[in-house]
Parts: C-alpha cells; sequence; structure tokens
C-alpha cells in the first residue's frame, strides 16, 4: 500500500497572472501558501486482476484506456504504469470546487503515488511540471500553474512565471514573527457555494488571448499587487498586506461578472465592518472560500458565524506532496 498526499493553497497575491494566456506573452507573479488541509490517494494492489478507481464515483476496468476519469487516465498514462492489478483511492479534507487548488493537488499526489510505484524519485519542480502538462496540455483545462507547483513544492512561496513557461520559485524570506502572527489572523469562511475554476477562467483565458485592453490592464495591476504583497510580508508590514488584499479583491472582481454575487458582496463588506482589515474569495472567484485578515478575530468570528457561514482553521504546510506511509 502506498498513501500520498498534497495541501490544498491560499493565494495571498497576484493570483490570475499563471495563465499561459498571460505570462507567455507579460510574464507572470504570484504569492501562494500551501495549508494543512490535504489531498491523499491511496494506492493498493488488488487480488483479481482489475483496475479499480475510487473517487466521487467508483470505476472498475480491465485498461487504463477504458478509465473514465482524465486526469486518473492520463497520469497512468504518462508514468507507464499497466499493472493489471491496481485499486486507487482519492479523498480530500475539503471537496473539489472550493477555491483551494484541489485539482492541482490532487494531480501532484496521484502522480507522487504512481513514481513511488514505479519505484522512480522525482523533484517536486518535475512532479508540478508533469501535473500541469497532464491538466493544461494533455486536457486542455483553462487554469493556470499556482496550483501543481504551491502543492509540489509547500510553504509560502514566491513564483515568477517565464514567458517559455519556466516556472522560477523561492520561499518568501517571512520572520518567524510575522509568520506567526500571519497565521494566527488569516481566517477562513466557507461561503457555501461550489463551482468550477475552468468555467469561471474561460473568460479570463479568452480575453487575454484576444488581447482585451481592460483585462491586461487588469492582470498588469494583479501582478503588481503580487510584488508589493510579497515586499509587505518580506518587511513584517501585515496591515498594510491586508490593504492590499483588499484591493486586489476590489480589481478581481472587475474581471469577470461571475466573481462574486450580491450575497458574497455583502458578507465581505459586513467584515470590514467587524474585524476585518482586508480580504477577497480565494481561487478563480464565484464561491468557495473568503479569506480575511483581521484585527479582531473573535469580533469577526462571531459576525462571520451571525452570518451562518463556517470556518475553517488552518496552519501553513511546510512539506508539499509527500509519500504518508509505504508498505
Amino acid at each position: 500500500m502506498i498513501i500520498t498526499r498534497s495541501p490544498l493553497r491560499i493565494s495571498l497575491g497576484g493570483g490570475g497572472t499563471d495563465l499561459p494566456s498571460y505570462y507567455q506573452e507579460h510574464g507572470g507573479f504570484l504569492v501562494a501558501a500551501a495549508i494543512d488541509k490535504y489531498v491523499y490517494i491511496t494506492q493498493h494492489r488488488t487480488f483479481q486482476e482489475e483496475i479499480i478507481v475510487k473517487y466521487s464515483k467508483m470505476e472498475r476496468v480491465s485498461t487504463v484506456d477504458q478509465i473514465e476519469h482524465p486526469i486518473v487516465r492520463e497520469a497512468l498514462k504518462l508514468t507507464g504504469v499497466t499493472d493489471p492489478h491496481l485499486e486507487l483511492t482519492s479523498m480530500a479534507d475539503i471537496p473539489g470546487g472550493t477555491g483551494l487548488g484541489s485539482s492541482g493537488s490532487f494531480t501532484t499526489a496521484l502522480l507522487k503515488s504512481l513514481h513511488t510505484h514505479n519505484k522512480s524519485i522525482i523533484s517536486p519542480a518535475e512532479l508540478a511540471e508533469q501535473a500541469c502538462d497532464i491538466e493544461l496540455n494533455k486536457l486542455g483545462e483553462p487554469i493556470g500553474k499556482q496550483d501543481q507547483y504551491i502543492a509540489a513544492v509547500g510553504g509560502i512561496t514566491a513564483f515568477t512565471f517565464h514567458p517559455d513557461g519556466h516556472v522560477e520559485y523561492r520561499p518568501c524570506k517571512i520572520s518567524e514573527e510575522t509568520l506567526f502572527n500571519l497565521e494566527d489572523n488569516l481566517l477562513l469562511f466557507f461561503t457555501g457555494y461550489s463551482r468550477s475554476a475552468s468555467s469561471i477562467l474561460k473568460d479570463q483565458n479568452d480575453k487575454s488571448k484576444q488581447n482585451d485592453p481592460v483585462m491586461l490592464d487588469n492582470l498588469h495591476y494583479t501582478k503588481e499587487l503580487g510584488l508589493k504583497s510579497l515586499g509587505e510580508l518580506e518587511r513584517g508590514n501585515l496591515e498594510e498586506f491586508a490593504h492590499l488584499m483588499d484591493i486586489h479583491w476590489q480589481r478581481k472582481k472587475s474581471r469577470s461578472a461571475g466573481m462574486s454575487n450580491a450575497r458574497i458582496n455583502e458578507w465581505y463588506d459586513y467584515a470590514i465592518e467587524n474585524g476585518a482589515l482586508g480580504g477577497k474569495l480565494i481561487g478563480a472567484g464565484g464561491g468557495g472560500f473568503l479569506m480575511f485578515y483581521a484585527s479582531d478575530k473573535t469580533k469577526l468570528r462571531h459576525a462571520m458565524r451571525e452570518k451562518g457561514l463556517r470556518e475553517v482553521r488552518f496552519r501553513f504546510d511546510f512539506e508539499g506532496t509527500k509519500i504518508v506511509a509505504q508498505n
């Protein structure tokens, strides 16, 4: 049995500039953090000759080509795993469609499991790039590279996306005191809405390819906000970082009509009135989690509970995709 896990993530600045439709022309930059909420893949050898894949549904097939789940099928092909005695099961601390990068976490955890099956060693960068190849190239999803990379490498990390496709990354130079304060004062609340990131991002992707000036100006500005956010984090200016998050969210809302809705806007405004210095909706938009940096955590928690929003507490993950058990 092999068990692997990949962390989910939160975006801290610059999100959206990691799509090829933008960075291939202009270069992208963002800061993301892995959190201690995970996607797990369990791999087990079956007694009979069959391939079993369990996720929100169960598949029982005899060949890789018969697998319906596109990521599982392509990951098996990429790694060359043809073992007919194979059972793969996925589990997650938080369901998909909630803006925390679950698809990238699923793909990296799955690839790590299959490479372990092959007794092959793979670096975090190679793992991330293979996951990107599956999701962006083979399956044609209109998404970026952020989720796969932060899941693979973990930590609080700054990513530069070069026009030639090369991704450069480094851990943010954050003091221990700043790290603890950031972890303590960032709060996540579930909106109750799930959505497909691909459908939200398709509009941005199409407009970027068409060189739409309004969309490109928005993304240029978002990239600058990402760079500024990194600077404030590394200087320990968390109140200014929170202010930049608020600016980021106001700009992000204007990218697409599906980015927010009246209820999300109402919750956001109420949070700002009740202890939040700044915040934004995590992920592509349209639902998922609202994240706030709080000046008064107790007041904010009471206010969001009053509105019926569930808080998910978290810590940062500095391990990235890893093998949890193997025997």
